[in-house]
């Protein structure tokens, strides 16, 4: 019986995916720090400014898990960014309204989020569409739901790549 041979990190999906996801994420943390927003809070930002959501509902739309937004709105809140509003539908439910100082957060992340995304993609060169198309289509496809897992994963979203 032969020993099987570890498998090269290039071959290993999960090691690429998770290894250019972080990078991604750590070199857009660093390009928001100029606005002082983290890329969850600007996720929650452009989010909001969709619709009328309740914290559950805006929770729901980026898959973060009610304590982080919970904790991520309140942050928000004391920056002037969002406001707990009464919905204009429903007298006794309370959305997340998006200040006008949270809209210009919005603004000048939006410029941000375009530009180091560029910058990433720009070094693909004639691969950027193939590259983007392939991931897309992994993306809608068997990845688009959970698999059945006896130990559900937590989805670990930290960036601001669903707003983008």
């Amino acid at each position: 019986m032969g020993h099987h041979q570890p498998e090269r990190p290039e071959e290993n999906l999960g090691w690429l995916l998770a290894t250019v996801s972080h990078a991604y994420t750590t070199a857009l943390t660093a390009a928001l720090e100029d606005v002082n927003v983290t890329p969850r809070a600007y996720c929650v930002l452009k989010t909001a400014l969709g619709g009328e959501y309740s914290q559950t509902a805006l929770a729901h739309a980026i898959g973060l898990d009610k304590t982080t937004m919970v904790v991520t709105i309140d942050a928000l809140e004391k920056a002037g960014l969002v406001e707990r509003r009464m919905s204009t539908h429903d007298r006794r439910a309370r959305v997340i309204a998006v200040t006008e100082a949270g809209r210009g957060k919005v603004a000048e992340g939006e410029d941000i989020v375009a530009r180091v995304q560029e910058q990433v993609l720009a070094t693909l060169g004639a691969d950027r569409e193939p590259f983007l198309a392939a991931l897309l289509q992994l993306s809608c496809g068997p990845l688009s739901e959970p698999s059945p897992c006896s130990h559900p994963v937590r989805r670990r979203r930290t960036t601001a790549v669903a707003a983008a």
